[in-house]
């Protein structure tokens, strides 16, 4: 209903515009004309009607515009702003070289300025296009954009992205706390969004795995050392968020904290910088080295036969051989082999004592 009444207003400012413009053309028309009054009416209602033309016709074409910019703003915000402004430079060098072309063709009677536009249009375009293409190559010799002039500042620091699985791992707090990252941690609203849908789930386990993540964003953010930054960025038209944690990074140029496997490989494909913590825990484990000896305690039986299972205590599995016989006792073994998985590290070993009666 209210649509209706819209375009009923329009058609009348329309019509009104049409029977206003008419009295301003009344010299132009024959005067036996205008006097008749069936011939003055009909004028007046053919003014009227081409009145409502054109306020719909300048409406569709606001409109289309407006879509035309939003489309254009939302292209915008899925680039890197370097790209933006790398694009921008060969834009303008574009305009001012087509502009140089265009004083002596201006010259020229009427297709002058028609000839400047078109060579503004494709100039412009041809700036981009190049710019773009050379972007590798401008990054590295521009002094204005060069990548590694912000890098080389002590002050500059990459912003880091939190995904929603290290947040409900729990660990980044701790990580935090120790000082080994730098810089702003982002936590984006989409992955606060999904944080909350998990913490209100039925299924109690998710619903405890949301709420434990959502304590462990009150701890980061309550430590003095930690800047925490809640961007209000969304990418219309995805719902992944692991895709939006893409383009939000491109957007920033930040570095995603994540410990989800799948979502390292993406990123790393799209050339985006990933911090993964499985790999930092992996990385500071301690290292052992074949023909170690080690005290472990047998805590069940492996897959193989007279196989025994034990744990260190930063969790890394050993597999200790012969060790089944053993299982609840302490015991000392000698490490055979390391197997390194993107899961972890194995550590295959074998008993001391049996070691020993063999020697």
């Amino acid at each position: 209903m209210l649509k209706w009444v819209r375009k009923g207003i329009l058609a009348v400012i329309g019509g009104i515009i049409g029977v206003i413009f008419l009295p301003l053309i009344d010299e132009y028309l024959p005067p036996d004309l205008m006097s008749d009054a069936s011939v003055r009416t009909a004028c007046y209602a053919l003014f009227a009607l081409l009145g409502i033309i054109f306020i719909y016709s300048i409406i569709w074409i606001f409109s289309g515009l407006i879509k035309k910019l939003y489309y254009v703003k939302k292209a915008l915000l899925m680039k890197p702003l370097q790209e933006i402004t790398i694009a921008s430079l060969g834009l303008i060098i574009g305009l001012i070289i087509a502009n140089l072309i265009s004083i002596p063709i201006l010259k020229i009677p009427v297709f002058g300025v028609i000839i400047a536009l078109f060579l503004n249009g494709l100039l412009g375009y041809t700036g981009i296009h190049i710019a773009l293409k050379k972007k590798e190559e401008f990054n590295k010799n521009s002094f204005i954009l060069k990548k590694n002039s912000m890098l080389s500042n002590p002050q500059y620091l990459r912003p880091k992205i939190l995904d929603t699985s290290v947040i409900i791992d729990g660990r980044i707090a701790d990580i935090c706390k120790t000082g080994f990252i730098e810089g702003l941690l982002v936590i984006p609203t989409f992955v606060l969004r999904e944080l909350q849908h998990i913490a209100d789930s039925s299924d109690g386990l998710k619903r405890n795995r949301g709420r434990r993540g959502l304590d462990i964003l009150n701890i980061i953010q309550k430590e003095p050392d930690i800047s925490v930054k809640i961007l209000d960025q969304d990418f219309e038209g995805i719902s992944e968020v692991d895709i939006k944690l893409i383009k939000l990074a491109e957007l920033i140029n930040g570095i995603i904290i994540t410990n989800d496997y799948n979502l390292n490989k993406i990123a790393s494909f799209s050339g985006v910088s990933v911090l993964n913590i499985n790999e930092l825990a992996n990385a500071v484990k301690p290292v052992v080295l074949p023909g170690e000896d080690m005290l472990v305690q047998i805590l069940k039986d492996g897959k193989e036969n007279g196989q025994g299972i034990a744990y260190l205590d930063d969790g890394t599995m050993v597999v200790v051989d012969g060790g089944k016989k053993h299982i609840g006792e302490s015991v000392d073994v000698t490490v055979t082999s390391i197997l390194q998985t993107p899961a972890g590290r194995m550590i295959f070993a074998k008993l001391k004592c049996e070691e020993e009666k063999a020697g």
